[in-house]
């Protein structure tokens, strides 16, 4: 299962989010900086408690329509940690001040970011425009993990140029992991085991589709592992899971944790190509089965 984003969001966007983690911008690029530390926030809704208050260097912003929304309008990445993003979307734009910009109306943790919200992101953190003036960069998948030293200036300059400045860089192919699994439930059967289910999303364009009766596999093969908590400590690992489902048996949980269990805590990833994508972290209260 994908997030509730619309499909036209995702082509709109996703091509400004590169596979590589890596994207060039032309001199007309809209990007600034926050203006104040944005909260974490509601996800699959309207966070309408948030404020993303934006200092832009050049460029305006506009309001723009639910539907414009929906079609990929007001994207922005805000960098809450070095190289971590989270893509927000802001239906309302106010102009405050000179360049600065109070947005409103957010969608939070778009195209799978969700793990990037920061709590808070801080003032003066990178925010830049995912629009068309953002392109992503030719990189191949095996150059992912390689540094690379960049001489950015304009295009007619020689590298030696003193307009060109030094940038190092290392693609890590963020776009290329799987998308954390949703809807993570559990029930405790008659004999004391707990059934674990979750729903798989994927990071196709036509995984938002309400056409398809399956979630289009943009990897390899389903794999998941998943991680049992004791608070901050890692009790129990199964790796490889190839499907949506894990009994934790009684014996398990007596070897973990003296006995059964009425809430426990998750960690749940699906695995790709480049290893482990983001993860969903859940603290689940067990349901108890009924005949």
């Amino acid at each position: 299962m994908s997030t509730p984003d619309r499909s036209a969001l995702r082509r709109a966007i996703r091509s400004r989010l590169a596979q590589s983690s890596g994207c060039r911008k032309d001199k007309t690029h809209r990007q600034g900086v926050l203006a104040a530390d944005l909260p974490a926030g509601p996800l699959w809704r309207f966070d309408l408690g948030s404020e993303l208050l934006v200092d832009l260097t050049s460029g305006t912003l506009t309001s723009v329509t639910d539907t414009e929304l929906f079609a990929g309008a007001n994207a922005l990445g805000v960098e809450t940690a070095p190289g971590l993003w989270e893509i927000v979307q802001a239906g309302n734009a106010e102009l405050v001040a000179s360049g600065r910009y109070r947005l409103t109306r957010l969608l939070r943790g778009q195209r799978g970011t969700e793990d990037a919200m920061g709590y808070p992101a801080l003032v003066g953190a990178r925010v830049v425009l995912l629009d068309s003036g953002l392109q992503p960069l030719s990189i191949a998948e095996g150059e992912l993990g390689l540094p690379w030293n960049w001489r950015i200036g304009p295009a007619n300059g020689a590298p030696s140029d003193p307009l060109m400045i030094a940038q190092s860089f290392t693609p890590s192919g963020r776009g290329l992991m799987p998308f954390a699994p949703a809807q993570l439930r559990m029930r405790r059967e008659a004999d004391g085991d707990l059934t674990l289910r979750w729903l798989r999303r994927d990071r196709a364009l036509s995984a938002d589709s309400w056409v398809l009766t399956d979630v289009p596999m943009s990897e390899a093969n389903e794999a998941y592992d998943l991680e049992i908590l004791n608070g901050p400590a890692v009790v129990r690992t199964i790796s490889n899971l190839t499907g949506a489902s894990f009994t934790y048996a009684a014996a398990m949980q007596g070897t973990d944790f003296g006995g059964p269990v009425t809430s426990i805590s998750i960690r749940l990833f699906q695995i790709g190509a480049l290893g482990r994508g983001a993860p969903l972290t859940q603290t689940l209260t067990i349901k108890e089965s009924t005949p």
